[in-house]
C-alpha cells in the first residue's frame, strides 16, 4: 500500500483503512499502543496537534513505517501551504 499522504486528513484515513484491513477496532489499537481510544479517533480524523510520538506508536502497532521521498513534480513548498 504505497500512497502519497500530504495532509493530516489523508494520513488519518490511511491509518483507518490499515486498521480496518487488519480487522482491528480502535479499542484493539488502543490496547496495543496504550493510547486512549479518543486519541486514536483524533488521529484517524486528522485532528491537528497530534504528537509525532503518537503517530509513530500507531504506525508501529499497525506494522507500518514512515518513509520520506521527494515530492513528485517538484512543487514549491510555498504553494502547498
Amino acid at each position: 500500500m504505497r500512497q502519497a499522504l500530504r495532509t493530516a486528513d489523508q494520513i488519518g484515513e490511511a491509518l483507518r483503512r490499515a486498521r480496518k484491513a487488519q480487522g482491528l477496532t480502535q479499542g484493539d489499537l488502543s490496547a496495543r499502543t496504550n493510547l486512549r481510544v479518543a486519541t486514536i479517533s483524533s488521529l484517524e480524523n486528522g485532528e491537528p496537534g497530534t504528537r509525532l510520538a503518537t503517530l509513530l506508536s500507531v504506525l508501529a502497532a499497525l506494522e507500518l513505517e514512515l518513509q520520506l521521498e521527494p515530492r513528485a513534480g517538484g512543487a514549491d513548498p510555498e504553494d502547498i501551504f
